[in-house]
């Protein structure tokens, strides 16, 4: 099996074997340190007139992306830390992801900028956050989230030669040493998969095979799904409470009409529909699920599950008082239920 760390590596190489039209701007990427969590390792090496390592200066690495774009280059930005996605507003939101409608769409801005997200290493306030919700709803931008479920070697690629629009590309860090989830780790469940819009990411539904009635939905992604499944094997197997989860590689925009038919069909079987996130509660993904469901009359019985808004702590211990966890899930859904 592959962690999912060589594959995000795996995908990135083969875009760059494919289309001499790709490049890679960021900090500290030169082989033999490869990126901070070494997603880019080899490329410098292979490729080196077409990787370059910058000052730090985030805004202007992806402002120097745009200018690339522009002119017909594929480029991919590394930004070392999530927490730093703040820098690249400016950029990401008033200029690329403008620039088609500002332009009559005559231009096309296929930027794709990764980086990892997330807590639970201890790395502090200014290190740990999870914030794509900030760039959620932004008109003309793409943000996925890679999970365990799709390889993200073709998520990567795809979002790089395929796309036709600034990418937001969310990689949580306790992702990169998981395995990619293959059909012995899948054996209990019957695995229906939808692709995207455009068949850059895609969504999964994941049914327990020969089981008594379902009567919840998970929805989530990144590594609040790798959560969500252990959930949801301990309700079944301790509790007899079983259900579905729902997971998706994209979080916007959002598909055509508002809510996933793959998510809104599973939750009208089930009854209810609970949402997982790692970034604070308030103003985030799952509150524009839970909101578009109950905007659809669906009648579900509805909750969220999401960080505490507060500053994420240094320590591991005061930690993991704020992110949510399996217990945290694991009690709303018998809440629900």
């Amino acid at each position: 099996m592959t962690r999912i760390v060589e594959r995000l590596n795996a995908g990135l190489h083969s875009a760059f074997e494919k289309d001499e039209r790709v490049y890679l701007l960021g900090e500290d990427l030169l082989d033999p340190y490869g990126g901070a969590f070494k997603v880019s390792k080899g490329l410098s090496s292979q490729y080196p007139e077409r990787v370059f390592t910058s000052p730090v200066s985030e805004a202007a690495i992806v402002g120097v992306a745009g200018g690339m774009a522009l002119r017909g280059l594929r480029p991919v930005v590394e930004i070392m830390f999530g927490d730093f996605t703040t820098l690249i507003a400016d950029q990401l939101i008033n200029s690329l992801s403008k620039f088609g409608w500002m332009y009559n769409e005559q231009v096309q801005v296929p930027v794709v900028i990764r980086t990892p997200m997330g807590g639970r290493r201890g790395y502090g306030p200014t290190h740990s956050q999870t914030l794509e919700k900030l760039f959620l709803g932004t008109p003309g931008l793409r943000v996925l989230a890679v999970n365990a479920l799709q390889d993200p070697a073709e998520m990567i690629e795809g979002a790089i030669l395929k796309g036709d629009r600034p990418t937001l590309l969310i990689e949580n860090k306790l992702l990169y040493a998981k395995e990619l989830l293959d059909e012995s780790a899948l054996a209990d469940f019957d695995v229906q998969r939808a692709e995207g819009q455009d068949g850059i990411a895609a969504e999964f539904l994941l049914k327990y095979k020969q089981a008594p009635t379902p009567r919840y939905t998970l929805a989530a992604y990144g590594f609040m799904a790798e959560l969500a499944r252990e959930a949801l094997h301990k309700l079944a197997f301790e509790e007899e409470l079983f259900g579905e989860m729902y997971v998706t590689g994209q979080l916007w925009p959002l598909p055509e009409g508002g809510l996933s038919p793959l998510l809104m069909d599973s939750a009208k079987r089930t009854g209810a529909l609970l949402t997982l996130e790692e970034g604070g509660l308030s103003y985030g993904w799952g509150a524009e699920i839970i909101s578009r469901a109950s905007e659809a009359g669906t009648g579900l019985r509805m909750g969220r599950v999401g960080a505490k808004d507060q500053v994420i702590p240094a320590s591991i211990d005061l930690e993991t008082k704020v992110l949510p966890g399996v217990e945290e899930i694991m009690a709303a859904i018998r809440k629900m239920v």
